[in-house]
């Protein structure tokens, strides 16, 4: 836990304390999954903040351990590789997308049985009010933004070799999000009922998907042009399509700024963009002096370029933690290039 990323070190903190207070509240006759979890928006109960707050409110034990390890073993990876702001963002996208995906489902459920047409329905040989049975499509977890996650480390990590209990030979991480993703939609169209909202998983990872197919043109990895995390350069050669690595794991580069002092970065940031650059002048010298600054010039990044591809493959052989500190502040500065 003292390693781990800041961002997934607080959501598995915050998820485990809404666990224990949702136990806690039971005993005071608060129902948790009805006050926070996401109802069918034609539901009573509806509330708009509710595509938030179901991300933290877990039904069992089981329920809670499985994400939490997901977002553990998957998520502190992302979020090195993503960095921390961007990495709670793609996970608040992709839970809030899965809820919405979970409401379509519904809406759809909701269409095809004609419900709008009866005041009440036989639940079990009782009579229910169609308030009351409405108000019971409800939808809690984190699965959705877990599977957002899952996507992102398959698609950053494709040939990844993973074991996966219990099948005794290892896959590789494409194939095991491929996998997952056709069991859910198998599950969706074959056992609607069946208490798992399949439909939220698969909206986590289409959400997940837009998001990095959207970072990923925006920042024009798609090609070959990238060399940090792309065009052949990153962990493993994949190709890469965020903006920058961020040593999460290291207090010297990850201490928080105050308030004042962040704005006033962001304001410098904003106006070198629209800050006049130099004209270029160029001039033909006599001597050879212009010529060998160039020739060193070139050198010195070639050297620089060799040290980080040395780097990256110590990353891919032994992991991040293998690293040096010196070894980290030069990768740290390479992704700031």
């Amino acid at each position: 836990m003292l390693n781990m990323p800041p961002v997934t070190k607080n959501l598995i903190i915050i998820n485990l304390l809404m666990f224990l207070a949702k136990i806690v509240a039971a005993r005071y006759g608060i129902d948790f999954d009805d006050l926070l979890g996401l109802h069918f928006f034609m539901a009573s109960d509806f509330r708009l903040y509710q595509f938030f707050t179901y991300m933290f409110v877990h039904g069992g034990w089981e329920h809670i351990f499985f994400n939490m390890f997901a977002v553990w073993m998957f998520g502190r990876i992302m979020e090195q590789v993503m960095g921390s702001q961007r990495f709670l963002f793609y996970y608040i996208v992709c839970g809030a997308g899965a809820g919405l995906m979970q409401e379509v489902a519904q809406y759809g459920q909701f269409v095809y049985e004609g419900l709008a047409a009866y005041d009440s329905v036989n639940v079990s040989g009782l009579t229910m009010p169609m308030e009351a049975y409405l108000n019971n499509w409800t939808t809690v977890g984190a699965s959705g933004a877990v599977y957002g996650i899952l996507l992102s480390f398959g698609m950053t990590f494709p040939e990844e070799r993973m074991f996966i209990i219990p099948i005794p030979f290892p896959i590789k991480a494409k194939w095991f999000v491929m996998g997952y993703a056709v069991i859910e939609l198998v599950s969706a169209l074959h056992n609607p009922g069946d208490g798992i909202a399949h439909m939220a998983h698969l909206g986590g990872m289409l959400f997940g998907l837009a998001l990095i197919l959207y970072w990923r043109r925006r920042n024009g990895s798609g090609g070959r042009g990238g060399r940090f995390f792309g065009g052949g350069g990153g962990f493993g050669g994949y190709d890469n399509y965020f903006t920058r690595y961020e040593d999460v794991t290291n207090t010297s580069y990850n201490q928080r700024q105050p308030f004042a002092a962040r704005i006033k970065q962001w304001w410098s940031s904003i106006a070198a963009r629209f800050r006049r650059k130099p004209k270029m002048k160029v001039s033909v010298g006599h001597g050879t002096s212009k010529h060998d600054d160039d020739m060193q010039w070139r050198r010195q990044k070639q050297e620089r370029e060799q040290e980080i591809d040395r780097i990256l493959a110590k990353v891919k052989q032994g992991g991040y933690s293998s690293l040096t500190d010196e070894e980290k502040r030069k990768l740290f500065e390479a992704s700031e290039r």
